[in-house]
């Protein structure tokens, strides 16, 4: 039996709001995690669509990076007397939406041009384009 489903409504709703609160330091750890896993994605994969996928991971970990540290900034503004204090990370997070959209776009032509012209999508072959 789960200890949770033992638990009355008062405790359960404090064990919750515990779990639910912002913690800078698991946002910062998830998105290291994400950027280690999306730049072993980049150094591993033979496929040119992982590695574009796992640059899209890594962005993505930026994005959580600069809006946990806006939100945290948004924490402290009754200490700085900044009342628009945390809305760099949004405009950053905007910035990194609107690039990875072109980085998706840009890549995917590359990808297609390429795979029309040799057949194939494998990283090893990519230094063939050469003239």
């Amino acid at each position: 039996m789960h200890g949770w489903l033992l638990l009355g409504a008062d405790e359960l709703s404090h064990w919750l709001g515990n779990l639910l609160t912002f913690r800078l330091a698991s946002c910062l750890a998830l998105a290291g995690a994400l950027f280690a896993i999306g730049a072993w994605g980049v150094l591993a994969r033979r496929n040119v669509l992982l590695v574009l996928i796992s640059v899209e991971l890594m962005l993505n970990a930026v994005m959580l990076a600069f809006v946990a540290f806006a939100r945290a900034h948004v924490n402290l503004a009754h200490v700085t007397g900044r009342p628009y204090a945390g809305e760099s990370g949004q405009i950053f997070a905007l910035s990194i939406i609107a690039l990875a959209a072109a980085e998706a776009a840009v890549g995917l032509a590359i990808v297609i041009a390429y795979f029309r012209n040799k057949g194939s999508v494998d990283t090893r072959e990519i230094s063939s384009m050469r003239g």
